[in-house]
């Protein structure tokens, strides 16, 4: 017989240590950092790990590693700046397939794996109490230490409100970030503002009401409190750095290129008036620049945080809502486009969230040197919004409800000149699904009872003619004005129509909302309050208008007090008629006991409404 083999017994084979430690080492602290600021960046560097210790040959560079899984160009070059790093430190001859001195490998925390993973050694306390978790502190100039201290310097102001909207804390906190809170930078889709859900999430910053207001904790205000003292004390040693300098400088210094800079500027010529300029000469006329400032202080205020656009700085824009241009009848859609381009208007397509044309005062910004793009466009929204309606597109929107809606929701953008730009189509309403006389009525009532100014025209063409005579109108009408940004979140929507309609032409200055805050604003499925709410409900009764609405909402804001007054009514007689006397519209006509019976019925009704 042949011999038995014997089986060997015991534990498995340890695998070999992994050859590139370093590389490890700085992979787990990435993993380590990502995970303390709650990012999904974790996972990503956790796989690389796992990649990494599978792999049994040493690397010399980072670049080498791509051929591994989960090995991007993005972890390839942080790994390749801190080699770098690493060389500086140690010397070019510095050993990168073993770990410095005082630094061990201990087994990995996040995984269950049996390979190792390089760990700093412990220290004393750690070893007695555990290891303390790290204290989340922004880094200098990143959004979240701008948003910190915007918050505790408002927060200081006597007699403040203690919080701040988003608009407003983002404007005042633009200078203290070197990222913009708006824009995000080449190749990425966050912002500075990007920040404040960690800061959040960190019990630092809480976000109530809406629309949203934002204040400090009290871990946010200590926090704030010492960033500021910080602040206080570089701004002190720069102070007296400068100090030290004047004095070290003393009279005997000469600056040797000041006479070139005179000369300079006597040979450079003047090209035309500059808003600053412009702000020099009619200062009295610009609100907040006094005519007896000197001009080193006019230039200054040409780009203020506010948003003001003097003349000369924007050219009038006709925005194209994109769905005017994709989808549907292409031919009719590629023809609106080709009509516009040969009338040489200037137009952008972009997403409007209500309308299908506006028109926006864009600032001219020059490109900068060394920046493949030029910085962002302030844009202010003009007064003028338009609605355009085929025949066939009325008889629709009537027919699922959306033309009371678009309507209700033209009135409350914060725009002054709402326009419904109807397109006949010659006989085409006579093969719809409703009467024409029936489309015809419609477009009355929306000029006559909801005060719209209607355009009749007869095809696309004859609509990219009154866009371009409108576009050449309001270039004209708003080449001397001065714009300032106004926001509806901070004032509300008091301005009125005489602010920005019926003085444009003694006034030369226009408050206006920006394009950003304006589209955000229109969003047809934002967070809505219990009182719109309870307006939509009460437009979803046949006959029951926005005018009609905007009335009842006057008298009980919520549907709790409609049926609280209800509860107090002695008689159902009273109940059916509480809403008959409530005035409506310019004429101030009665609701009616009709109208008035229906929203009853439907709110106080028990069971199926027959």
């Amino acid at each position: 017989m042949p011999a038995v083999e014997h089986v060997r017994l015991g534990r498995k084979r340890t695998l070999p240590p992994c050859p590139n430690p370093l590389f490890l080492q700085w992979l787990s602290e990435l993993r380590d950092q990502a995970a303390e600021k709650g990012q999904k960046t974790q996972y990503v560097y956790q796989k690389a790990i796992s990649s990494l210790k599978k792999y049994p040959l040493p690397l010399q560079n980072a670049r080498e590693a791509k051929i591994l899984q989960n090995f991007g160009d993005g972890i390839c070059k942080i790994l390749d700046e801190k080699l770098q790093r690493h060389y500086r430190e140690n010397g070019p001859d510095a050993p990168i397939h073993s770990l410095p001195s005082g630094v061990t490998v201990a087994p990995s925390r996040r995984s269950n794996n049996n390979l190792a993973q390089p760990t700093k050694q412990p220290s004393r306390k750690e070893r007695e109490g555990g290891r303390r978790k790290r204290e989340y502190v922004p880094q200098k100039r990143s959004g979240g230490y701008a948003v910190l201290l915007t918050l505790y310097r408002e927060s200081q102001v006597p007699g403040g409100k203690g919080f701040m909207f988003k608009l407003e804390l983002q404007a005042e906190a633009q200078h203290l970030s070197d990222k913009s809170f708006s824009v995000p930078d080449l190749g990425s889709k966050y912002t500075a503002w990007s920040s404040v859900s960690t800061l959040i999430q960190k019990d630092l910053v809480q976000k109530t009401h809406n629309p949203a207001r934002y204040s400090l904790t009290e871990l946010g205000l200590a926090l704030a409190q010492r960033l500021e003292d910080g602040e206080r004390e570089q701004e002190e040693d720069r102070r007296s750095d400068v100090r030290e300098e004047e004095e070290g400088s003393g009279p005997g210094v000469v600056d040797l290129t000041a006479e070139e800079d005179e000369k300079k500027k006597r040979i450079e010529p003047i090209a035309g008036p500059t808003p600053a300029a412009y702000v020099a000469q009619r200062g009295s006329e610009v609100p907040g620049v006094n005519s007896s400032e000197k001009p080193q202080a006019a230039e200054t205020k040409t780009r203020p945080a506010g948003g003001c656009l003097y003349p000369g700085s924007y050219d009038i824009v006709l925005c194209v809502d994109f769905i005017e241009t994709t989808g549907g009848s292409t031919a009719c859609k590629q023809e609106l486009v080709k009509e516009l381009q040969r009338n040489g208007v200037t137009f952008d397509v972009r997403k409007l969230n209500v309308g299908d044309f506006l028109w926006v005062a864009k600032e001219r910004v020059a490109p900068v040197s060394g920046q493949l793009r030029a910085p962002p466009s302030r844009e202010l929204v003009l007064d003028y919004i338009i609605e355009r309606k085929r025949m066939d597109d009325l008889c629709g929107s009537i027919i699922d409800g959306r033309f009371r809606e678009q309507k209700f929701r033209l009135k409350r953008c914060g725009l002054q000149k709402p326009i419904y730009l109807v397109e006949e189509c010659g006989s085409a309403a006579a093969h719809l699904s409703l009467p024409e006389t029936t489309l015809q009525q419609a477009i009355v009532n929306t000029q006559v009872v909801d005060g719209f100014f209607v355009k009749r025209v007869q095809d696309v063409k004859e609509s990219v003619a009154y866009l371009t005579v409108m576009t050449r109108y309001l270039t004209k009408l708003y080449q001397n004005r001065t714009l300032v940004c106004r926001s509806r979140e901070l004032e509300g929507d008091g301005q009125n129509e005489e602010e920005c309609g019926g003085r444009e032409r003694e006034d030369p200055s226009c408050s206006l909302i920006s394009f950003p805050e304006f589209n955000q604003g229109a969003v047809k499925n934002k967070c809505q309050t219990v009182r719109e709410v309870f307006a939509r409900q009460l437009m979803q009764i046949s006959g029951l208008s926005g005018d009609k609405a905007v009335a009842i909402l006057e008298h009980y804001s919520t549907l709790h007090s409609l049926l609280k007054a209800y509860e107090q009514c002695p008689s159902d007689t009273e109940r059916e008629k509480l809403l008959s006397s409530i005035r409506y519209g310019k004429l101030k006509r009665n609701l009616g006991p009709a109208l008035s019976r229906t929203v009853y019925q439907l709110y106080c009704t028990k069971g199926a409404l027959s």
